[in-house]
């Protein structure tokens, strides 16, 4: 009887330990059933957050020096790359300038990590009280050496959400190579994740 107890505590914990509840985009959980732009949007980043937060999980010293090869960037450079995309796609949702070259980038892979799922997660928070209207104000703005210049946020959906969500995959096939696969029950097509103990 005590095994058994001991068990379902131990079992216990490490779900509690597998469920960050600082950390958004551990499932999706969202049930919406009305197809708006709106809607849409804040579906795709909840797709592109899952996806990052499972492929970020728990990543090793290995993981993320890792390079294909010597011009390649490593895994945790992607990191980096991966944050500014969410910066910009934040940056966005308020029509707020993006500065490149960026020296705002968090300096550890636990912060790189937080910060850019709570990129998305403002974003999301912004965007769903959205318009269709508001979406065609909606502009990413880049300002280099002084020079600025704008895109409709049409680019956003093929440039930083897009691309963020191709950079995520690196981070799987990456850390899959170093043999520290993403674990184990992630489903991406519902959006859970099934915990084995």
């Amino acid at each position: 009887m005590r095994f058994l107890l001991l068990f379902l505590l131990l079992s216990f914990y490490m779900n509690a330990q597998n469920k960050n509840p600082n950390l958004p985009f551990f499932e999706i959980s969202s049930k919406k059933n009305n197809y708006t732009s709106v809607n849409i949007i804040y579906r795709l980043i909840e797709g592109a957050g899952y996806r990052y937060y499972w492929a970020s999980k728990d990543l090793k010293k290995g993981d993320l020096e890792y390079k294909p090869n010597s011009t390649s960037i490593s895994s945790y450079e992607t990191l980096e790359h991966i944050y500014v995309l969410s910066e910009t796609i934040l940056n966005s949702v308020f029509n707020k300038v993006n500065y490149r070259p960026t020296n705002q980038i968090p300096e550890s892979y636990q912060k790189l990590r937080e910060g850019t799922l709570n990129n998305l997660k403002k974003f999301n928070d912004v965007i769903i009280n959205k318009s269709e209207d508001d979406l065609k104000i909606i502009k990413i703005i880049f300002n280099r050496d002084g020079r600025e210049v704008s895109f409709p946020f049409w680019n956003l959906l093929n440039g930083q959400i897009s691309d963020m969500i191709y950079h995520t995959g690196q981070i799987v096939s990456f850390r899959r190579t170093t043999g520290n696969p993403i674990q184990k029950g992630v489903n991406v097509f519902l959006g859970k994740t099934k915990t084995f103990n």
